[in-house]
């Protein structure tokens, strides 16, 4: 490994700000000052691509134990540091298969990042972690305490589900849509200082998961304050990993609320031969209307291809225009909610404008009764409200069943959003049926939308034993009891031949086929509920 020279900021180009801007270099130590008037400085190991210090008003937030860096550390690279035209300083650090990237702008408490990669790093995920000092900044935003696992006195199941104070918290519990994270910070209540993750349109193209996949974003752990960026990993993965450029994105520091990372200006990249960034002026947009899907729900397109993906919320008319996009060939997508109503292909150009309308598919049926939105989320079931921020076990949980619903009568609350193989099922549904209504086939529809451990419904209607339908893709890593909920989202229609259907009341029972039971929350086979319906 060596270090190549610094080119440090001179007096005719220093910043209005401060005139401390700039890169110095001693011994292994690559130190950055911002600049700033609210003083940022930062340090650097040439050796590993750690920092070692993050000095913030003067005060060191770096926790010295560990470092802050890219996965589990690069442990050696190739590293320079140069200072473009005198308003940003940037240092590179590279290994045969990742570049990563740290550029502070002339004034700013604030260090943009990017990591390009051409393979996935040995640990098996990519991540960005801050590590700081949890006396410095204990708390965490946007979603409390509920991830803060300092304190713990047991643990629920392997080695990241913890007992606090009587309540279930989780690293897990901190997450948020991608669709929706765009800031998420630790911080004090003192004086209101907090490192925050910024995150814009950019900062997700080279992820994985799509816009409803909810990764890892803070946790006080008791000896550390954790703050990820996190851009793929194993945690319910549904796609293969995207190689390229992951970013750009920021880790900001302030003492006047919390930044804004949607709007977070990170054009200036174009200027900084970033490997793999492509400016605004290289990138095309997909405009249209989105028509079919309720309007009741918000309405998502997504596009995605190997390279890239990118998504965008319609408005209320069913309009859109996606972010700016690399060209390419893509899948354009159309949500409501969460629940896929219709899919195309569209190509976008550099520099235009493409049209590409999308209509939901319609189909004719009638409904005998609906359990639930078809939304793509187990909303309203029981627990669902509380299943992202604790464990299926944790005692504010309401009992798991199991449960029977009555068609007509009984509340949502009366359905479980999760079924456990040998340990809540079966599930009973009760229904009053016309003669009329009673006549002639019928299909039994059970929406789901994450499995685990082939988890998939088995059904019994009055006597009547439809077929087990074959085992859904799996996807080899825990989810509900990892505040999870979505994965490939299947959707199992079971046939009910005439004459399996009675005038009066009828019974369904629905329950989980598959492998043998193990630990009712984390081992067993499982599914969580999308909606239920009986229709012909």
């Amino acid at each position: 490994m060596f270090l190549q020279s610094a080119l440090l900021a001179t007096a005719a180009f220093a910043s209005s700000a401060s005139a401390a801007f700039g890169i110095t270099t001693s011994g292994s130590n690559i130190v950055v000052d911002a600049g700033s008037d609210n003083a940022l400085k930062f340090t650097v190991n040439s050796g590993s691509c750690d920092i070692t210090s993050i000095l913030y008003r003067g005060e060191e937030l770096q926790y010295q134990s560990t470092a802050s860096h890219i996965s589990s550390g690069l442990g050696s690279a190739t590293y320079g540091t140069n200072n473009p035209r005198g308003q940003y300083a940037k240092i590179t650090c590279t290994t045969s298969t990742l570049t990563h990237y740290m550029v502070v702008k002339s004034g700013e408490a604030t260090i943009y990042m990017a990591t390009y990669t051409t393979a996935e790093p040995s640990v098996g995920e990519l991540r960005f972690i801050a590590r700081l000092q949890p006396s410095k900044l204990p708390l965490e935003q946007p979603f409390g305490v509920v991830s803060t696992t300092s304190g713990s006195s047991s643990t629920v199941e392997g080695s990241d589900v913890f007992v606090v104070s009587g309540q279930t918290r989780s690293k897990f519990y901190s997450s948020e849509r991608f669709i929706d994270d765009y800031v998420h910070c630790v911080y004090r209540d003192s004086d209101a200082i907090r490192a925050c993750m910024l995150l814009n349109s950019y900062s997700y193209e080279g992820s994985s998961g799509g816009p409803f996949f909810r990764d890892i974003n803070s946790n006080n752990a008791g000896d550390s304050t954790n703050l990820y960026f996190y851009m793929n990993s194993g945690h319910v993965q549904t796609e293969s990993y995207r190689m390229g450029l992951h970013g750009p994105y920021a880790l900001a520091f302030s003492r006047s609320g919390t930044p804004t990372g949607k709007t977070m200006d990170t054009t200036f990249f174009a200027d900084l031969g970033i490997t793999g960034y492509v400016a605004a002026s290289g990138r095309g947009t997909v405009t249209g209307t989105a028509t079919g899907a309720s309007s009741s729900f918000p309405i998502v397109l997504h596009w995605y291809n190997s390279a890239a993906q990118y998504w965008v919320y319609a408005d209320s008319s069913g309009k859109f225009t996606s972010p700016a996009m690399k060209p390419g060939t893509y899948t354009q997508v159309l949500y409501q909610d969460e629940l896929k109503v219709a899919s195309s292909s569209v190509t976008v150009s550099a520099g235009k404008a493409t049209t590409a309308n999308i209509a939901a598919t319609t189909e004719s049926k009638t409904t005998l009764w609906k359990i639930g939105d078809w939304d793509g989320q187990p909303t309203g079931f029981r627990n669902a409200a509380n299943q992202l921020r604790m464990h299926p076990s944790d005692s504010r949980m309401s009992s798991w069943g199991p449960l029977t619903y009555t068609v007509g009568s009984s509340s949502l609350d009366s359905v479980p959003m999760a079924l456990w193989k040998g340990y809540n099922g079966p599930f009973t549904i009760k229904f009053t049926l016309t003669s009329a209504q009673a006549s002639g086939a019928a299909t039994l529809r059970v929406g789901t939308t994450l499995s685990f451990a082939g988890g998939r419904p088995s059904v019994v209607i009055n006597s009547y034993t439809p077929a087990t339908p074959a085992a859904p893709t799996k996807i080899d890593s825990r989810g509900v009891t990892r505040g999870a909920y979505r994965g490939f989202g299947e959707i199992y229609n079971f046939a009910i031949p005439s004459g399996n259907l009675v005038s009066g009341s009828n019974t369904v029972t629905i329950d989980v086929a598959s492998g043998s039971t193990g630990d009712p929350w984390y081992l067993s086979p499982n599914y969580i509920l999308d909606a239920i319906e009986l229709y012909r």
